[in-house]
Formats: structure tokens, sequence, C-alpha cells
């Protein structure tokens, strides 16, 4: 690369990376947030038990149902600049910002620099990262890591490392830490990577990736196994599990029970047939995600829409297929040639990465949008190489390739966004300008000429623009709605909470517990605002975590004076909701209610329980 070629990527690059940053961080504060997990953080700030358990509560008696890995960060954010919706989603915007130029090196050595500045902006753009990278979720940080590895094993390639590919197993131990079984999509991809890019004999490559194998599964498993070392009377439960154990809630409740669809999460089934409202983004986006099936990830509406993601999936199949089988078609003179190693390698492994993916979600029993973080770097990446094929100035398949995949975008997007806003026109004159400019190069240019060069570079520029465009103006829609992927589990009415809080704090006569809670997931929220112990009635399912006799004895010592009830038990109600647990039971039959005492707008929801000094 020329010096000034090269100074002209560097600010490209930066360029690109600085909208990404502006994309994720601008009014991140006004998304709301994750009670659930904010719950978590606030407690876990308060003692290095709970930090190192991710313990839901200040009490340390429950804890997250996944390793506190993500959330270490965000205790950590909140510790330096206070705890707000802001510092809480500030590493998950800056790992999903730092993912973007992580690409571009990672892309650039597997394939050129034009494929990595495509794959980088399809990155920045791409609407599902921007919006999960805005949520307070653990997906952005584990999508960043699993960039990071898909670098380090490239750069292993390139030098027959074993430091480098201990390194990316390192770093792919660590996503699952961070998300657990999400991560493994993007497994397969990469251990093909390696092992077809890996330099030496069959022999030393299976040695290599026995190593790298073994420090994956050591660092993966690192935290899980270290909950082991306390005592299990230190050790608290983990929500969603069983019988309290982490490793039941990482495999089970987090692993074959979410792909089997069995869960006690609310879920919404898209009904067809039914008329859903579309006027409007927010109500399309409050379409459930369809249902399985093949083209799942290319419908029209829902939170995992086409324009999120399946707009550039589809380009990375229509143009990124091709050029990664072109490029292995395209053998050199010399066998053991570094660049067609790397070629083959990358062809093999970002192939399996993304059909594997897509093969995962169009089948998912339960999706949710951010789930598709473990993909998203393969589809960016494919994209990015088969843009900058199809852009190139020769070529009658890549002119016939670059003209179908701008005919379809063009056409997609139209059924995509309702009607023909500023930005569909926007990717129509990029796509025709693209197709145009590549069509003169064919026809006027020889391949050697430093014009040819210029109208490929203006090629891909014209084509980025049109696949840019749409994503964009998602982009924006999403920031102007203060969209977000997060959940909002134990997440109580804005006045409801402020009179509880009120009420209890005033009332609590030297109690331990600000008060006893229906289920683990249904208070979050109060303990953010009030970062106070809260005895823990049942987890998921109405498991009974604190019996009668248990809540009976705190309460005799004066530890816990009120609870709090927020559903009720009826004659059709589930026997898997908390509201018919026998402690709730317990407290509806001899509790007092004081809600309205509370100011509250409901009854028989607060109740100072039996046996407590009014």
């Amino acid at each position: 690369m020329k010096g000034s070629s090269r100074w002209l990527t560097w600010v490209a690059l930066a360029l690109i990376t600085l909208g990404a940053g502006v994309l994720r961080l601008i009014h991140v504060g006004q998304v709301p947030p994750d009670p659930f997990y904010d719950a978590a953080v606030r407690s876990m700030g308060l003692s290095w038990h709970n930090f190192f358990f991710g313990a839901f509560e200040p009490g340390g008696a429950v804890s997250i149902d996944k390793p506190p890995v993500d959330l270490w960060l965000q205790v950590a954010s909140v510790k330096l600049v206070g705890f707000s919706a802001t510092s809480l989603k500030l590493p998950e915007a800056l790992a999903c910002t730092a993912a973007v130029p992580l690409l571009f090196l990672a892309v650039r050595r597997m394939w050129s620099t034009r494929a990595g500045l495509a794959a980088a902006v399809a990155q920045a753009v791409l609407p599902i990262e921007v919006l999960t990278s805005r949520s307070d979720t653990m997906d952005g940080v584990m999508m960043a890591l699993i960039v990071l590895a898909l670098y380090l094993i490239v750069r292993a390639n390139e030098r027959g490392s074993s430091a480098w590919l201990l390194a990316g197993a390192a770093a792919l131990g660590i996503a699952f830490d961070v998300k657990l079984l999400e991560s493994l999509v993007a497994l397969p991809g990469l251990a093909v990577l390696a092992y077809l890019g890996l330099p030496g004999s069959r022999k030393r490559r299976l040695l290599q990736l026995t190593a790298a194998a073994a420090v994956y599964v050591v660092v993966a498993l690192a935290w899980l196994t270290a909950t082991l070392i306390a005592p299990a009377h230190d050790r608290p439960y983990a929500i969603g599990s069983t019988n309290g154990s982490a490793w039941n809630a990482a495999f089970v409740f987090n692993g074959t029970d979410r792909l089997s669809g069995k869960s006690i999460e609310p879920l919404t089934v898209y009904q067809p047939g039914r008329h859903y409202p579309t006027a409007t983004q927010s109500e399309r986006d409050h379409i459930p995600i369809l249902p399985a099936s093949p083209t799942r990830l290319f419908a029209r509406v829902g939170p995992l829409s086409g324009e999120r993601l399946g707009l550039v999936l589809l380009l990375a199949l229509l143009l990124g297929i091709p050029a990664l089988i072109a490029g292995v078609l395209d053998k050199p003179e010399r066998v053991d040639d570094t660049d067609y190693r790397m070629r083959r390698a990358t062809a093999a492994g970002l192939g399996v990465w993304l059909f594997t993916g897509i093969a995962l979600f169009s089948e998912m029993a339960r999706l949710h949008p951010r789930y598709v973080e473990g993909l998203v770097p393969a589809v960016t990446a494919t994209f990015g190489i088969g843009a900058a094929w199809a852009t190139s100035a020769s070529g009658r398949a890549r002119l016939i390739a670059l003209t179908l995949s701008m005919v379809v975008l063009v056409l997609y997007a139209e059924r995509l966004l309702y009607g023909r806003p500023e930005s569909w026109w926007i990717a129509l004159a990029g796509a025709l300008g693209a197709v145009a400019v590549a069509g003169l190069a064919r026809i006027r240019v020889r391949p050697s000429t430093r014009s040819s060069a210029l109208l490929s570079a203006g090629t891909l520029a014209l084509m980025l623009l049109a696949v840019a465009a749409i994503p964009l103006e998602i982009d924006n829609t999403s920031i102007e709605n203060r969209v977000s992927d997060a959940g909002y589990i134990g997440a109580l009415p804005g006045e409801e909470q402020r009179e509880l809080s009120s009420y209890l704090i005033a009332h609590q006569d030297g109690a331990h517990y600000e008060l006893a809670a229906e289920s683990a997931t249904g208070i979050g929220s109060l303990i953010v605002k009030d970062a106070r112990p809260v005895v823990i009635l049942t987890t998921y399912e109405a498991r009974v975590f604190t019996s009668i006799a248990m809540l009976e004895r705190l309460i005799a010592e004066g530890k816990v004076r009120y609870a709090f009830l927020e559903t009720y038990c009826g004659k059709h109600t589930s026997t898997t909701n908390a509201a018919c647990s026998a402690p709730a039971k317990w407290i509806r039959a001899h509790g007092t209610d004081v809600s309205r005492q509370a100011g509250l707008s409901r009854d028989k929801v607060l109740y100072l329980l039996p046996g407590a000094k009014p």
C-alpha cells in the first residue's frame, strides 16, 4: 500500500469509527434501562461477594442467571462516572464501537483493504447492531470479543503462531463467559478458519487446535468452576436454575431450554392471518418475531425485520458467497502460497459461520433480536468481501453480480420500508450510480490504468451509499424512538415505585430487609432505586426459595415487615405463577393490606406481614 493510499485508508476508518460511535452513544441515556440486570449492577457494587457472584439483590441471596463478566464492566463504569442510564450502557456502546476498526483489521488481513472498509461500514450502520449496542444487555460485549477472537486467529494464520491462536481461544472463552451458548454460533467457523489457515503439517495444526481447545474450555468454564470453591451456603441461588447451581442456569435454563423453546419468560406468539397495526415503526416493532422458517430473518415486520438484518444478510449471500468461491477457485501457481491459504480458510470459515447462524436463528424456538449478535460479524465480513469483489474494475461476472444485487436491494427495500422514503431514493441513486460506473470501467478502461482504480473506488463508494442509506434511516428512527432490545422485567410504574419507596423508608422500624418480594424478577427497579436487601420468596416457575417457616422466623426477628405481591392468583392462573406459591398465599391470607395507606393505586399488593408490629 502506497503512503498516500495508506493515509486515506486510516482517515476513512477513523471517520467510519467516529460515525459508529455517534450512532451508539448519542442520547443513549434516554434509552430505557433493564431493571433486572441494573438491579444486579447496583447490588454487585456493594460488596466483593456480590460482585463476584453477580448477586441480584443487595443481600446476596440470589444471583442472575448468567456469569457476571459483562456486569463487572458496568459496575466499573458506574463506579467511575456514577450510576445512571448512560453509565450502565457505556461498556456495551464502547465495545461495539471498538468492534468496527477491529473487524476492519481482521477482514483486511483475510482479504483486502477495500473489503475491510466495506465490512466496517456495514458493521457501523447495521440496525440490529446499533440497536443492541444501545441496549442495557451483554450481547454487544460478547460480539466484540468474538471479533477480537477472529482478528487474533487471523494473525495466528499469518504467522503460524500458537501464541496468537491461544489468545484467540481465550477471547472466545471470555465471550462464552459473557453470553454462554450464544457465543458458540461463531465457534465452528472460527475452528475451520484456524485449521485451514494455519501453515504446517496436519499433525502440527491438530496439536495447535487441541491446545487452543483446552485454553478455550479452561477460560470458558473459569467463572463457573470458581463458584464451586466457595462453600455451598455462601453461594447465591442462581435465578433460572432448578437446583440453585450456576452450572444448571448456564447449560439448562440458558441452554437447552432456550433452544427447545421451554422458558417461563413471557412469549408473545405471532398469529398468522391476524391484522397487526403497521402505520408506525413502533407498531411494526411490537409485532412478534415470526415463527421458525427459512425466511424468518428476511421478514417485513417485527423487531428482527429484514430492514435490521436481512437486507445486509441478503447482500452478503448474493455477493459474499460468490466472492469467497471465486477467491478459492482463483488458485495461484504455487500451492503453498500464503494468500491462497488465507483465502481458502476465510471462505470455509466464514461460510460455516454464516450458515450455522442462519440455520440456528431460522429454526430457534425462542428468539430475541439481540441473540443474532453472534452472527453479525460473519454477515458484515462476508458482505465486505463481496462488495470489494463486485466493485472491482473488471470481470463480466462481477458486473452481473453487482447489477443483480443492486436490483434486489432496491426492490427488497421498497417492500420493507412501506413506501418510498428519502432513504429509498438515495439507495436507488447509489445503486444506479454504482452499476453505471462499473459498466463504464469495463467498457472503456483497461484494468492496469490509474483511471481503473479510481472508477473501482467510485463504484464501491456508490454501492456503500446505496447499502447504508436505509440502515441509517432505521438507526435514526430507533434513536428518536428510544428503542431498546433489553427486557423490562421488574420495572414498576414510576409513580407507584415512588410511593412504595417513600412509604417503606418511613416505616422500616429497623428491619434489615426492605420487603419480601413475590418473585426474583418482579422488584428490580425498586432495588435499583433503594439498594436495600430484599427477601426473595420464589425464583422462576414459582419455585419456593423462602418457605413460610423461614419467613415467619425473619418476621419474628424483626428483619422484614412488608411484602410486595404484584400479581394475583385466580382460578385459571398457572401454577408456575409466583402469586400462587405457598408463601404468597400465606401472606394474602394472614397479612394486612396497606396498599392504600402507602398511596398505591392498587389494592392487595403491599402487605404488612403477619406478626410484624404496625
